[in-house]
C-alpha cells in the first residue's frame, strides 16, 4: 500500500450550466495536480447542480452531460469521483457518480437511498441504484456513497463487510441552523461503529432558497477528524493519508462557527449567490430605520459591495424624524447610494381618487396599507428603470401572521430575511455591529421598540405579543408541528396562542405570494410547509 493525497473539491455549480460546470471542475482539476494529488472528489451532481428540478426532464440533458465527459476524460494522472446524471438505454434515470482516469470510466455508482422528505424530492426524478461500487487504487480500497447513502446505516456496513477502508461520499447536504455541526458529530460516531474512513465533500453556494454549506470533512476510522473545511467557501481541500498509520493526517481542521456567525455568513453567501447569478447589477431597497431593513442592508452590501446597492427611505407624516436619520446614518456608515422619496403627495393622491368609493367610512387598516403600497409601487418602479433586484425586507415572525402588506412592504424578487425570526434578526444585528471596528447599525435601531410607523405611536406590540413569546409560539407550530393543546400545555396563555395561530392559518395566501428567500430552519415557508389556502381544519389538536 502506498500513501497518498485526495482533494476535496468544495465546490459551486452553475445549476444547469453544464458546461461552465466542467471547465471550472477541470481547473480545480488542474489545480490540485499542482499540488501533488491522487484522486479528487466532487459533490454530488457536481456537472448540473443540485439540485436541477425540472430540468433534468430536458431532453437535451444527456447531451449535455456526455459533452461534459468529454472535456472531463482530456484528464491525465488524476482519478476523479463527479457526480452526473446516468440516463440509461431502458429508460431509468440515476443520480450517479462517476470513478474517471485518463479519460477512462473505472465504475460508475447509483445513488441507492434517495431522499424524499423536507426540501427534497428525488423519487420524482430518479430510479433507485442496488449495487455498490468499490475500486482499488494505490493498494487502497475505496467505496462511492452519495450523500443520503451516508445516513443509511444498513448501506455503509455493506461497504465495511466488503473490507472498503474508506468511503467516498459525494454530498449536496443543503444547509441549516447547527447542522454542519451535526453531520461532523454523527459522522464521527459512524465511522468509529464501522471501523471505515469518510471523505465527505459538499455543495457549497446559494440556490434560489436553498444554501449549500459546504464544511467538507475526513474522519479516520478512529472516528478522529483529519480535515475540517470552512463553511460557505469555495475552493480545494487536501487530506494526506499515510500508509504507514494506516491513517488520514491531520491537516486543516477550522473551528466551527458560533450560531450568529453561521447564519450571518449563510444569508451573505446565498444573497450574493441569488443576485449574481441571476444577472441583476446590483440591489434597492427601502431602509426605513427599522431594524429589518438595517440588517437587510448590512446583509446586501456584505454579499455585494456598497457601490452596488442603493437604500431609500420613503416617509410619510407618521415617520419618526429619528427613523429619517437613523436610515441616513447606516446608509452613509455603509457607503450606499441614498435617497429619500416623499410619499405623502402619493398617498394623498390614492385617497382622493377613492374618496368617491370610502366616502367618510372611519380609516382602517386600508390606509395603512396604502402607505405601504406607495412604497412598494416606488421601489418596483426604480427597480424596471435601473434594473436592479427589490429586496424585501420583512422577517419570519411578521410573514408567519401576515404582519405585512401584499403588493407594499412584501414587493420584491428575493426576501433576505424571510426564514429569520424576529429575536434572531435582533442577535444577527448585533452580531453585525461586532464584527465592525464601528458599528454599522446604529445602535437605537436595534434598542427601539419595533413599529411599523403607519399610524400615530403605533408600535408592533400593540397588533402581536411580544417577540419572545410570539416567536416561542411559532416555533411549536411551524417547525416542530405542535398541536395549539400542545402549546399551551407548554405555558402560553390560551388566548395569545390560538390568536397566533389563525393568524398563521390564514395568511397562507399572503406566503403563497411572497419572495423566495433564503432557508436556514427546518422547516421553511415554501418547499417544506406546504398547507392549503383553503381548508377547514380546526387548529385545537
Amino acid at each position: 500500500m502506498k500513501s497518498f493525497k485526495i482533494a476535496l473539491a468544495q465546490f459551486s455549480p452553475h445549476i444547469g450550466n453544464v458546461e461552465a460546470n466542467a471547465q471550472k471542475m477541470l481547473a480545480q482539476v488542474n489545480e490540485a495536480k499542482k499540488q501533488k494529488a491522487d484522486l479528487i472528489i466532487f459533490p454530488e451532481l457536481s456537472t448540473v447542480g443540485y439540485p436541477a428540478e425540472d430540468l433534468l426532464l430536458r431532453p437535451s440533458l444527456a447531451k449535455r452531460t456526455q459533452n461534459a465527459f468529454e472535456q472531463l476524460s482530456k484528464v491525465k494522472d488524476i482519478v476523479m469521483v463527479f457526480g452526473f446524471v446516468n440516463q440509461t438505454e431502458d429508460g431509468h434515470r440515476y443520480n450517479a457518480a462517476a470513478v474517471m482516469k485518463d479519460g477512462q470510466v473505472l465504475g460508475i455508482y447509483n445513488k441507492q437511498n434517495l431522499p424524499n422528505y423536507g426540501v427534497f424530492d428525488e423519487k420524482r426524478y430518479f430510479s433507485e441504484g442496488h449495487q455498490h461500487l468499490v475500486f482499488e487504487y494505490l493498494g487502497h480500497k475505496f467505496g462511492v456513497l452519495i450523500c443520503e447513502d451516508i445516513w443509511s446505516l444498513n448501506t455503509v456496513h455493506q461497504l465495511s463487510q466488503l473490507n472498503v477502508e474508506t468511503a467516498l461520499v459525494l454530498n449536496a447536504s443543503p444547509y441549516e441552523v447547527g447542522k454542519p455541526q451535526h453531520r461532523l458529530t454523527t459522522m464521527s460516531e459512524l465511522a468509529k461503529q464501522l471501523n471505515i474512513n469518510l471523505v465527505y465533500t459538499n455543495q457549497v453556494g446559494g440556490q434560489d432558497d436553498l444554501i449549500f454549506d459546504g464544511t467538507s470533512f475526513v474522519i479516520n476510522k478512529d472516528g478522529g477528524i483529519a480535515l475540517q473545511a470552512p463553511s460557505f467557501k469555495e475552493d480545494l481541500y487536501y487530506a494526506e493519508y499515510e500508509a504507514e498509520q494506516h491513517a488520514y493526517k491531520v491537516g486543516t481542521l477550522t473551528p466551527a462557527l458560533d450560531t450568529m456567525a453561521e447564519i450571518y455568513q449563510g444569508l451573505v453567501l446565498a444573497t450574493r449567490d441569488y443576485i449574481q447569478r441571476s444577472g441583476f447589477p446590483g440591489v434597492i431597497l427601502g431602509l426605513s430605520g427599522g431594524i429589518d431593513s438595517a440588517l437587510t442592508l448590512a446583509i446586501a452590501v456584505d454579499a455585494i459591495g456598497a457601490d452596488k446597492v442603493q437604500a431609500v427611505m420613503m416617509p410619510y407624516t407618521y415617520t419618526a424624524q429619528i427613523s429619517v436619520e437613523d436610515a441616513a446614518a447606516q446608509a452613509k456608515n455603509m457607503g450606499v447610494t441614498f435617497g429619500i422619496a416623499e410619499i405623502n403627495p402619493i398617498v394623498n393622491s390614492f385617497m382622493q381618487t377613492l374618496y368617491p368609493f370610502f366616502g367618510n367610512s372611519p380609516a382602517d387598516t386600508t390606509e395603512e396599507n396604502l402607505q405601504a403600497r406607495a412604497r412598494g409601487t416606488l421601489l418596483m418602479g426604480l427597480s424596471n428603470k435601473f434594473g436592479n433586484l427589490v429586496l424585501a425586507t420583512g422577517n419570519k415572525s411578521e410573514l408567519s401572521v401576515g404582519y405585512c402588506t401584499l403588493y407594499g412592504d412584501m414587493v420584491g424578487g428575493y426576501a433576505v430575511l424571510k426564514d429569520v425570526y424576529k429575536t434572531i434578526v435582533f442577535e444577527l444585528a448585533k452580531y453585525r455591529n461586532s464584527i465592525s471596528e464601528t458599528p454599522v447599525i446604529p445602535e437605537r435601531v436595534i434598542t427601539r421598540p419595533p413599529s411599523a410607523e403607519l399610524r400615530p405611536d403605533q408600535k408592533d406590540q400593540d397588533s402581536l405579543p411580544a417577540y419572545d413569546v410570539l416567536d416561542a409560539i411559532l416555533y411549536a407550530y411551524i417547525e416542530e408541528d405542535c398541536s395549539q393543546d400542545d402549546i399551551i400545555a407548554k405555558g402560553f396563555k390560551k388566548e395569545v396562542v390560538a390568536k397566533v395561530i389563525r393568524l398563521v392559518d390564514r395568511n397562507e395566501y399572503k406566503r403563497r405570494q411572497a419572495a423566495i428567500g433564503p432557508r436556514i430552519s427546518p422547516r421553511s415557508f415554501g418547499r417544506e410547509r406546504r398547507y392549503p389556502i383553503v381548508n377547514g381544519w380546526t387548529p385545537g389538536v
